[in-house]
């Protein structure tokens, strides 16, 4: 397994929603770190990297949402250290704004090197507002896609769908259509966090072909199938991963004193372990999977399905290389 990319992740910023798919399962309480602290490791591993492992891409992130109290200090940050965050922001969760304020936001960040930001939309208006917990949340989207529009700052949108949204994405997509948009693309919610408590919603082969064309022409066939397709087709072979240190209280004066070379073994070691311990898809499939079954899945979503049976019926215990709360891994 060829590592290609190390990431530090501080969950250290608020997010003004509790939605119910949160890959960080985030409840108002902050996991991370003082945020100089961190961008002080980050720097310093940046540089290391750059010396030493010239061959890893590298990114620095932060969390619950970008509503960082210096957002432009910190983009101009990731700009120095080269990471992609300085030039994307992913802004769901921020605080309500005017028109106004919305639009002075926008175009600072534009100054200030941002290139594209992304709107997520859970369906129409009150149902989004009931998915992301917060009243008045799918104004805010809307309006900050209009003023992202005269700002002249790309915006791409993305629409989780699921079984309860789907008669819904007409009406949705045709209000964004209304505005300027890179791309509006649907896609199938993970099943990490809170995205497990969408399982029983998850979109079956009858809501997808009752999507009309336009709709179904927005999620890519390639990454999102049915069950039974990703066990007649194969799952793809994952060869290389990406690696994250999130950064937690618990965790920051060791990773402070562990040498940048350590820790990419360190972390290479928590992923080889975990992956030493359970079965491969395909393996795992033969056992677990339905080929009848009419679900869509991404097929990392669908092996994690798997795995987590594996792990429950053997009762392994094993720390979760899946959790991106704590130190992760990416495969692909």
């Amino acid at each position: 397994m060829k590592t290609v990319s190390i990431n530090v992740m501080n969950l250290c910023v608020p997010c003004e929603n509790r939605c119910r798919y949160c890959l960080l399962s985030y409840d108002g309480k902050l996991g991370g770190v003082d945020y100089k602290r961190s961008e002080m490791y980050a720097k310093r591993f940046y540089e290391w990297l750059k010396e030493n492992r010239p061959d890893l891409s590298f990114l620095f992130g932060f969390g619950y949402s970008m509503e960082h109290p210096n957002l432009l200090g910190a983009i101009d940050f990731c700009q120095s250290i080269g990471s992609a965050t300085g030039e994307f922001l992913q802004f769901d969760g921020m605080k309500f704004r005017t028109d106004e304020e919305l639009e002075a936001l926008l175009r600072q960040l534009k100054e200030h090197g941002i290139k594209l930001i992304d709107l997520t939309f859970y369906g129409t208006e009150n149902y989004h507002d009931r998915f992301a917990a917060r009243v008045g949340d799918y104004r805010l989207m809307m309006r900050t896609l209009m003023q992202a529009n005269k700002a002249q700052l790309d915006v791409t949108v993305s629409i989780p769908i699921t079984h309860e949204n789907v008669e819904q994405m007409d009406e949705l997509i045709g209000e964004l259509e209304e505005h300027r948009t890179q791309r509006i693309a649907c896609f199938v919610p993970h099943s990490e966090g809170r995205g497990r408590l969408l399982d029983s919603v998850r979109l079956c082969a009858a809501d997808y072909e009752g999507l009309s064309d336009n709709v179904r022409s927005r999620i890519n066939p390639n990454r999102f199938k049915t069950e039974s397709q990703w066990l007649k087709n194969g799952f793809p072979i994952n060869e290389k991963r990406v690696l994250t240190v999130t950064l937690t209280p618990q965790n920051i004066a060791f990773f402070e004193s562990l040498s940048f070379e350590d820790t990419i073994a360190y972390l290479e070691r928590l992923d080889d372990d975990y992956y030493a311990a359970i079965p491969t898809a395909e393996e795992l499939a033969k056992h677990y999977g339905n080929p009848n079954g009419d679900r869509y899945y991404s097929a990392r979503d669908l092996y994690l399905t798997y795995q987590r049976r594996y792990i429950a019926d053997n009762k392994i215990e094993i720390y979760d290389i899946n959790d991106e709360r704590q130190c992760f891994s990416r495969r692909f």
